[in-house]
């Protein structure tokens, strides 16, 4: 007969290790505290597809856009720096491209830190 053993401290001890790593990553998407709040709260404004923010590096700065997505027309991308200054937008009804003077094309992307 087939005889499983039963290790309750085993299991504890694994889900006592998983809730701490959980509570470690908890709405961190970068390491600016002030550019999670800001994400925390744009995933309840934003559109519900197509909306993202991504992070560039724009005139030897670190820079996060934060697009609405797809549900309307128009809709301008902000430009926040890493203590959430705002920069300028994107797009919007005047197809802006012009951040500080500077032509946005010019930045290099870093990778999308949050995308629905």
């Amino acid at each position: 007969m087939l005889r499983i053993q039963y290790k309750p401290l085993g299991i504890q001890l694994f889900f006592v290790i998983s809730l701490i790593l959980m509570a470690f990553q908890c709405n961190k998407h970068t390491n600016s505290q002030c550019i999670n709040s800001k994400i925390s709260a744009f995933q309840s404004e934003c559109c519900d597809q197509g909306a993202s923010v991504e992070e560039y590096t724009f005139q030897q700065e670190q820079v996060f856009v934060f697009n609405m997505g797809t549900c309307g027309a128009d809709l301008p991308a902000y430009v926040l720096t890493s203590n959430c200054d705002t920069l300028g937008f994107l797009g919007g009804i005047a197809g802006n491209t012009t951040i500080n003077g500077a032509d946005f094309s010019n930045a290099s992307l870093v990778g999308t830190v949050w995308s629905n």
